[in-house]
């Protein structure tokens, strides 16, 4: 019997990498991803545990190495645990890397049911440490959860990763130090350029900071050799000399990433979006529930890789400018 045909798009990209959704719901707020009044998800058009489970061993069948789960925030989900074991066990068995992005809120809950479930790594959301920036930025006064869930990651023994959008006149003087701390920390540390994804209260031009301009700072500030470490995301990696250890930039405005782009990402509903950037969808929640599951999804997967496009056009270039997707991050996951 044949193997399946591993995900290859139009322009010769090999897919191993799915960052799937599993709520759009999230416990923060932050201005730059959503509104305050956000109207999320009926539970009922959300996949059920089985399916999402099934959806992920269909795409390890496929040559998916790497799942990151993500939200909305992956914590929120009362049956994610079951999900996180069922998935562990496939490490070393198709799967290399399960991995989760959460905003750590409720981190110290679950941190050692990750490390023993296989998760050996998260990334983080923090974009800064003082908590009356932290909660003007997320709406929210839980930096201290947020601190306390990363505690516990370093103690269950979880390599963890910062990431942090650079906000211009918000967090923009606080970056070094956040970087600092977070290598103090013996945490990996990323800087994202804000995307223009759904519409928010605030006008994102006003705050988005292009990170070549911050890496200039950096460089001034300390000795940035390039590194040839890679996560399988879209960040390029600089070793830090003075605090010994790694920051990351990512950036999809002022320096298009595309070209090696190896990622998918799959909604809490079960929708496949073949560019974070773009409106290009494969509907794998009808496959799931047809009558031949198996054909339809393997059909829904080839039709992903032939709509999936060359690159994302994501532009933040005037006040007042519309998104350049109406969906909201927390649809998709980062």
């Amino acid at each position: 019997m044949n193997s399946p045909a591993p995900l290859v798009d139009q322009f010769q990209r090999r897919i191993t990498y799915l960052r799937l959704s599993v709520t759009d719901r999230c416990d923060l707020r932050c201005s730059y991803c959503m509104p305050e009044r956000m109207t999320f998800l009926p539970r009922k058009e959300v996949l059920t545990l089985e399916e999402l489970h099934g959806l992920a061993l269909g795409f390890i069948a496929r040559g998916i190495t790497k799942i990151r789960l993500t939200g909305g925030d992956p914590l929120v989900r009362r049956d994610m645990m079951e999900l996180v074991r069922a998935l562990g066990r496939k490490i070393g068995d198709g799967l290399d890397e399960l991995t989760l992005t959460t905003n750590a809120t409720r981190l110290s809950e679950f941190a050692d049911d990750l490390a023993a479930a296989g998760v050996r790594r998260v990334n983080v959301s923090l974009d800064t440490l003082d908590r009356e920036t932290f909660t003007r930025l997320s709406r929210r006064d839980s930096l201290p959860q947020v601190l306390e869930g990363l505690q516990a990651a370093k103690e269950a023994g979880l390599k963890v990763k910062l990431n942090t959008v650079a906000l211009k006149e918000i967090n923009e003087a606080e970056i070094p130090d956040l970087i600092a701390w977070a290598h103090g920390e013996g945490f990996d540390s990323t800087l994202i350029e804000v995307m223009p994804l759904g519409d928010v209260e605030e006008d994102r031009f006003d705050h988005y900071l292009p990170l070549a301009a911050v890496q200039e700072d950096l460089a001034r500030r300390w000795t940035l050799t390039p590194s040839d470490h890679r996560t399988g995301g879209p960040a390029r990696y600089w070793n830090v000399e003075e605090t010994g250890g790694r920051i990351g930039l990512i950036t999809p405005l002022t320096n298009n990433f595309c070209e090696g782009c190896n990622r998918i990402r799959v909604t809490a509903t079960g929708q496949l979006y073949a560019c974070l950037g773009g409106d290009e969808r494969v509907d794998l929640r009808a496959a799931l529930r047809s009558e031949d599951p198996e054909a339809e999804l393997a059909a829904a997967l080839d039709t992903a890789m032939r709509i999936k496009p060359e690159r994302h056009h994501f532009r933040i270039e005037e006040p007042g400018a519309a998104p350049a997707v109406s969906r909201h991050m927390s649809m998709t996951g980062g």
